[in-house]
């Protein structure tokens, strides 16, 4: 169990099991924005089921954890690379033929991601799911007072703003180099792999990531025109 935990590849096993459970709460999640959409309702009842009841707690501890965990591994592996490439860390970077730009900037990429988690966490699940546990049934929301399970309030107050809009569409933008190469680097560290299927997991994760990121993308654009175009709906 020890090589798991001070091994290279044991390392990566790590970050790549993490990563794919990471992929497909994300999946989940834009899945369940996309609900909002077509019936806000649905979307609210979601939300609802998704409070402060015990499963969600432990499911969001859960998350917490996978997060730190791949996050971790990363730093750990990033700073084991640099310190074995010694002075030709301090080269130019000349990205080699055939390695892929986001291949190159992944923990840069992973740390724009996480940073603008830190956004989302507080415009959303603090004001939702940690004002239930605190044991409030209400909180402000631009100048009104709303349920901290109306999920569908916070979706529209907050992309009608056009500072969040353009962030969450670079956040958008990140995420998708970050799981494009995440996904089947991580098919790749796991073993799922051979001469044959090693493309088509590269053709299978642009088009997940793809999916999850103009998921979240379709919803906060059409939300935000909602706003503009249809008298602040």
């Amino acid at each position: 169990m020890s090589w798991l935990l001070k091994s290279s590849i044991g390392k990566k096993l790590i970050m790549s099991v993490t990563g794919i459970a990471l992929i497909l709460f994300l999946l989940f999640h834009a899945a369940m924005n996309v609900t909002a959409v077509f019936s806000e309702d649905a979307y609210n009842t979601i939300c609802s089921l998704l409070g402060a009841n015990w499963y969600a707690v432990a499911g969001t501890i859960a998350l917490g954890a996978l997060v730190a965990i791949h996050f971790i591994y990363a730093l750990i592996l990033t700073l084991q690379n640099r310190k074995a490439r010694g002075n030709d860390s301090y080269a130019v970077n000349v990205r080699p033929k055939n390695v892929e730009w986001a291949s190159q900037n992944m923990f840069v990429l992973g740390v724009i991601v996480i940073g603008f988690m830190f956004l989302h966490f507080s415009q959303f699940w603090y004001k939702m799911m940690f004002v239930e546990l605190m044991g409030h049934h209400e909180v402000a929301l631009g100048g009104a007072v709303v349920s901290p399970q109306d999920g569908a309030a916070f979706i529209k107050y907050y992309f009608s703003q056009t500072w969040v809009v353009i962030a969450y569409l670079v956040w958008y933008v990140a995420l998708w180099f970050h799981l494009s190469h995440g996904f089947w680097s991580a098919i790749q560290t796991i073993g799922w792999n051979n001469t044959i299927w090693m493309n088509r997991w590269k053709v299978i994760g642009q088009v997940v990531a793809t999916v999850i990121c103009l998921a979240f993308a379709f919803v906060t654009i059409y939300f935000y025109a909602r706003h503009y175009f249809c008298l602040g709906a």
